[in-house]
């Protein structure tokens, strides 16, 4: 069984999503079925076909949460030391060419999100980022092209 990286705050959110989805989407689905059966005829049952469809999208998702959190190594990142950037870290850099200044947490697949200042373990830019130190300069490919960018801060909070 491959482990995979996520911190407590994702594997909580995982948690929730999959509480939710037992507790309140399924049963409401389960209604929703009934409902539409009621309504005769399940051939042209648009209704019911629909309602069926979302059971197979729900149990689907919940298959997929439960075996992410059982596979999930749990690592919280405020025990990490190191000097260099890894999993869990909290890296500011600057674009040099614009002064752009980012700033972006690295976590696990299930957590990430660019626009909310996460990126995933295996995003093209964390892997750019992984085993650098503070003050390195590195290069990264962006749509607009081959951008230059200086590490300035590295946290683990």
């Amino acid at each position: 069984m491959n482990k995979y990286p996520i911190t407590p705050d994702g594997i909580a959110k995982l948690k929730v999503e999959l509480h939710n989805l037992k507790n309140v989407e399924v049963p409401q689905n389960i209604k929703d079925i009934e409902e539409a059966r009621a309504h005769g005829d399940l051939k042209e049952n648009a209704e019911y076909h629909a309602a069926k469809e979302k059971q197979s999208h729900l149990h689907a998702r919940i298959a997929y949460l439960e075996d992410r959190i059982a596979r999930a190594d749990i690592i919280e990142p405020k025990k990490i030391k190191t000097e260099k950037i890894a999993f869990g870290a909290t890296v500011s850099f600057e674009n040099m060419d614009t002064g752009e200044q980012l700033v972006y947490k690295i976590v696990g697949e299930d957590e990430s999100n660019p626009n909310e200042g996460t990126i995933s373990i295996t995003s093209p830019l964390a892997k750019a980022l992984i085993g650098k130190t503070k003050g390195d300069e590195f290069e990264f490919k962006t749509s607009k092209g081959v951008r230059e960018y200086a590490i300035e801060n590295i946290e683990y909070k």
